[in-house]
């Protein structure tokens, strides 16, 4: 059923979260919570090198120690063929990430696992580890993307030979894959422009900054059964992970979601629960081990840092003719950087007829690289979208009116494929010509930045289930760890379907016995897809609810109707009836055909893309190169808000994380090819007072596939603010900042260089 037309009196409201209490008050349980009786401190022993070959693991004297029950190396492990993983969101190769948890013959960066121990206190397993004796032999290292695709850089992988590339190549090399995308003829393009602009863009590896590390608390029982409490963006990724690297069934490992502190995409890769259940095996206790901040930096994967370069022509007009994009992405040690889903975004806002793109995906001596929300999106959006400020300059244009004259609509077909179809673009940009924020005059000193992102938004295979309990209150059941609302949302569109509020529906994430396949909470499809099932499974409670209440009053099914939470007859030929509300069909639930529940699984398509618009106004101290956030608005089109509370701090997050990632997030390493910036302290997230209010203004454009108009929204938010900021510094300074993060240092050197004073940019 179709609700677009439909007048809703739960979805759109703000009902307080059904888990704020519980987070506010403590009582939340997290994966570091879990306990168990007899249970093991488990501990990871590290590289302390960026490439090193492993000569030989002497773990004797930790076995020796007295507390310690178990130690694991790679030789405990299964040796995993090549396979492409499923589950997870983005690519990873089984025999990868078997390497990343565990290194065997090398080890690929510092922070790479060699060995693990199992002990009766924290203290004496930290001991073990230090009685764990690994000889190497140190190789050379790379750390950079195009220096890792130079002909005599060091080579990772002796059977890493580039996918995609022609001919075949017969070497092997750190350039893992090649990804082509072309749409008319840019030679053609590029000939008929009036003005051509290009530029080199680079950014670094950023952290997804979540609060809560990596944790987990692994059972592995006397008749092989498993049990894992861990907290991540897909329980069922986490077993079938689990499964394929230890090579025990599926269906013998039931993994138990707790609460997520914060994923943002690097929540969807396993680094300890295969650890922790070989570590149970051998030492017949339950294990738990998590990560300090220190591990979480070095050991768990970033974001890409990646090089871009952009070339745009366009007419006098601003009618953009050509577009042409290269993009170097750094993958961390093993294949699987966003640069695929890099090579899609960046021009798929525009409706430009002749495009080139092509990605490379680069192995180097770093962690491997995690999801990071619309992974790839921001990397080339802060390309694309510098260099579009830059061609409005050239031609004396506007900058949001260059966009409204490109801009993707109904449609435009493009340049990786597919045609748009109900999107909102054109309308986003007109919320901004609209808003006083775009009306208003830009400060004497300051800067205005504007910049677009969009992002394709994901469907995929979920499940729900809907109970009615025996009083009259609903349970809602998913397989989706809820990290941005979706126990709201979810709970607000049964609660719409079967006319009863929100306060009487209880969503649940069930464990992985419990409920039927869900795929991970990434890529903004939680509330689209499990939304779907949810809204699916309430409709079949409601055909099940008019059937039990056909049975009590002994009339035909077709002559009920269900409204406002209530069963009537329908109309007066059906007979005279009180209303039946769910408490009294629930009531008589085991005289008219026992338990009243339903559940669905489905495979769910036409997520429908989303599409954003962020104005960022900043000042910039010539004396310092500080740049502060003077006023940040975010225009978004999301479909149907459904908890609008939650949307806004969806956008509200992705600003502020991509406000970071322009200004002060970066990992540094040192000549060793060693992070010197492992924790929160020297690694500079955005707090409150580099902040300002962040606006989020919310257009809804429906997506006609959701039966209430939903889209996913939380990627999209982190797509436009770093070009948005580039823009505004640009605008205050006059300076092209070409090179993220936009720190003091780098802006007050590029300040210096160009001669700019104070007394010059107070004229200015």
């Amino acid at each position: 059923m179709n609700y677009l037309e439909s007048e809703l009196k739960v979805v759109g409201t703000r009902p307080i979260r059904p888990d704020g209490v519980d987070k506010v008050t403590g009582r939340a349980l997290y994966a570091a919570d879990a306990r168990a009786a007899g249970m093991l401190w488990g501990k990871i022993k590290r590289s302390p090198h960026a490439h090193a070959r492993v000569l030989s693991i002497d773990t004797s004297k930790a076995e020796a120690l007295r507390g310690v029950m178990a130690v694991l190396t790679a030789a405990d492990l299964p040796n995993i063929a090549s396979e492409e993983a499923f589950v997870g969101e983005g690519p990873m190769n089984f025999r990868d990430l078997s390497r990343n948890i565990m290194a065997r013959d090398k080890v690929l960066y510092e922070g790479h696992a060699v060995a693990a121990v199992a002990a009766i206190t924290p203290a004496i397993a930290n001991q073990a580890l230090d009685l764990i004796e690994v000889e190497y032999d140190v190789l050379p290292f790379v750390i950079d993307a195009e220096e890792a695709m130079a002909p005599d850089a060091p080579i990772l992988h002796d059977d890493l030979f580039t996918a995609g590339a022609d001919p075949k190549p017969t070497t092997p090399s750190n350039i893992a894959k090649v990804v082509k995308f072309s749409k008319g003829d840019v030679k053609v393009g590029f000939a008929e422009a009036d003005v051509v602009v290009e530029g080199r863009y680079t950014t670094q590896p950023v952290h997804q900054g979540y609060i809560e590390p990596h944790a987990c608390l692994a059972t592995y029982a006397a008749d092989g059964q498993v049990t894992i409490h861990a907290s991540s963006q897909g329980h069922f990724m986490i077993r079938a992970y689990t499964a394929k690297l230890l090579g025990i069934d599926i269906a013998n490992i039931k993994v138990i979601p707790a609460e997520i502190g914060g994923g943002f995409g690097g929540k969807t890769l396993i680094y300890l629960e295969p650890v922790a259940v070989m570590l149970s095996r051998k030492s017949g206790r339950a294990v738990k081990i998590q990560m300090t901040r220190d591990e979480v930096f070095r050991g768990t994967g970033p974001t890409s840092g990646a090089i871009v370069e952009v070339k745009i022509g366009a007419r006098k007009d601003g009618a953009i003719v050509a577009a042409q994009q290269v993009l170097k992405f750094q993958a961390g040690a093993f294949p699987g950087s966003p640069v695929q889903p890099g090579c899609m975004c960046g021009f798929a806002l525009y409706d430009v007829p002749n495009v080139d793109v092509v990605g490379y995906d680069v192995v180097s001596n770093r962690p491997k690289v995690a999801a990071y929300r619309a992974p790839g999106a921001p990397i080339t959006s802060f390309a694309v979208e510098s260099l579009l400020d830059d061609l409005a300059r050239q031609l004396n244009m506007d900058p949001l009116t260059l966009r409204e004259k490109n801009a993707a609509r109904d449609g435009t077909k493009t340049h990786y494929g597919p045609t748009h179809q109900n999107i909102g673009f054109e309308t986003v940009l007109r919320a901004v010509k609209r808003h006083p924020h775009w009306k208003s005059a830009v400060k004497p000193g300051h800067g205005r930045g504007l910049a677009c992102g969009f992002w394709f938004n994901v469907g995929g295979e979920s499940t729900a289930q809907v109970h009615v309990n025996e009083d009259g209150s609903v349970t809602a059941a998913t397989g989706s760890p809820d990290i941005g609302g979706s126990r709201a949302s979810i709970g607000m569109m049964v609660a719409e379907v079967l006319g009863i509020p929100a306060t009487r529906v209880r969503t649940v994430v069930a464990d992985t016995t419990s409920i039927g396949f869900t795929h991970v909470t990434g890529g903004s499809r939680v509330t689209f897809a499990t939304g779907m099932a949810a809204t699916q499974a309430a409709e079949k409670v409601v055909e099940i609810l008019k059937d039990r209440a056909a049975k009590i009053w002994d009339i035909p099914v077709e002559a009920v109707e269900w409204r406002d939470g209530q069963a009537f007859p329908a109309g007066s030929n059906a007979g005279e009836f009180d209303p039946l509300d769910l408490g009294a069909i629930a009531l008589k639930a085991a005289r008219t055909g026992g338990p009243i529940n339903a559940e669905v699984s489905l495979n769910a398509q036409g997520a429908g893309p989303g599409f954003g618009a962020h104005l960022c106004d900043v000042s910039v101290d010539i004396d310092t190169g500080h740049v502060k956030i003077e006023r940040y608005t975010a225009f978004q089109d999301v479909g149907k808000a459904i908890h609008p509370s939650y949307v806004e701090g969806q956008i509200q997050g992705g600003a502020a994380q991509g406000i970071g990632w322009a200004l002060s997030e970066e990992y540094i390493y040192d000549r060793h090819g060693r992070m010197d910036n492992p924790g929160f302290l020297d690694y500079r997230c955005p707090v409150a007072s580099d902040l300002p209010m962040i606006e989020a203004v919310l257009i809804e454009v429906p997506n006609p596939r959701h039966p209430f108009g939903a889209r996913g929204v939380g990627e999209v938010p982190i797509v436009p603010p770093m070009a948005a900021i580039a823009n505004a510094v640009r605008d205050a300074s006059g300076l092209r900042m070409q090179d993220l993060p936009i720190s003091p240092p780098k802006l007050l050197a590029a300040i210096d260089a160009a001669g700019i004073t104070p007394l010059a940019a107070a004229a200015e």
